[in-house]
């Protein structure tokens, strides 16, 4: 599985939005974890990547990658 796909099927593991699929998760959350500080590894760095791509609109581009069980926001 590709990095992309992999994020836009992976879904979050604790907290508030516990079991939401990153790309799913609302930017001021995604925000808030770049203020306090992304976890350490593989999560954070997908969390960060998210920012940025919802930063920058992106996040439609991924939708043909998510799979087929994952409905689309």
């Amino acid at each position: 599985m590709d990095d992309l796909t992999e994020l836009a099927n992976t879904r979050m593991p604790f907290g508030k939005f516990k079991d939401r699929y990153l790309v799913d998760l609302p930017e001021p959350y995604l925000v808030w974890f770049a203020r306090q500080g992304f976890p350490e590894g593989k999560l954070g760095t997908m969390l960060a990547a998210m920012l940025e791509i919802k930063i920058n609109g992106l996040e439609r581009l991924l939708d043909p990658l998510r799979q087929r069980h994952h409905e689309p926001r």
